[in-house]
């Protein structure tokens, strides 16, 4: 019995040693604010009162969702220090500032582009389903900053609290999956939602 154990446990050490050297550093780095760049690509559409075709509609969702990924990723090392009850410096404060109104405008310029054009059949619902989606979690996370900062300085009201474990109704789970389901159905790849 002995022998097995040992065995067992020689056997878990190896594996386990071995799996640790396929860890990369990039893994483990951080990134400061200062080097983070900016994105500049956002969806952006002058169509009014056309018809979409589908391969527009996936090109505009796809263009739409790493958008999102890549300012929120960018946005990222910010919010970390907010999170973490320290202060941005006035160029991260900008930096900051500027990739909210890019997420923003992102989320606008999509709402508006499937608002006023028609989508291919089977589309519609989907769209605004990512389109609302996207819109809250963006709006629930800008919110989330100035509640912390709030908290950060001193100000511990019961509704600054109770907002930290709030989520909006349509952000969750469930709505996620449907949204992966479809874009796996369209055959529309993405760097949202980690894919």
């Amino acid at each position: 019995m002995r022998r097995i154990f040992c065995s067992f446990l020689m056997i878990f050490i190896l594996s386990a040693c071995s799996q640790g050297g396929n860890i990369t550093v990039a893994d483990d780095e951080v990134i400061l604010p200062k080097n983070v760049e900016i994105p500049s690509m956002i969806f952006t559409s002058e169509k009014e009162n056309s018809v979409i075709d589908e391969d527009e509609i996936k090109a505009s969702i796809k263009t739409y969702l790493d958008s999102d990924e890549d300012l929120y990723n960018a946005s990222y090392p910010f919010r970390e220090i907010i999170y973490e009850g320290q202060e941005l410096n006035e160029g991260e404060i900008e930096k900051l500032d500027s990739m909210n109104k890019l997420i923003k405008e992102n989320d606008e310029n999509f709402s508006n582009y499937i608002l006023n054009n028609t989508l291919p059949e089977g589309y519609q619902e989907e769209v605004e389903r990512i389109s609302q989606y996207i819109t809250t979690i963006n709006e629930y996370h800008n919110e989330l900053d100035k509640r912390i900062e709030n908290l950060n300085e001193g100000n511990l009201s019961m509704e600054n609290f109770n907002y930290l474990f709030s989520l909006p109704d349509n952000v969750n789970g469930r709505e996620q999956e449907k949204i992966e389901t479809f874009l796996d159905k369209k055959n529309i790849e993405t760097r949202a939602f980690g894919r």
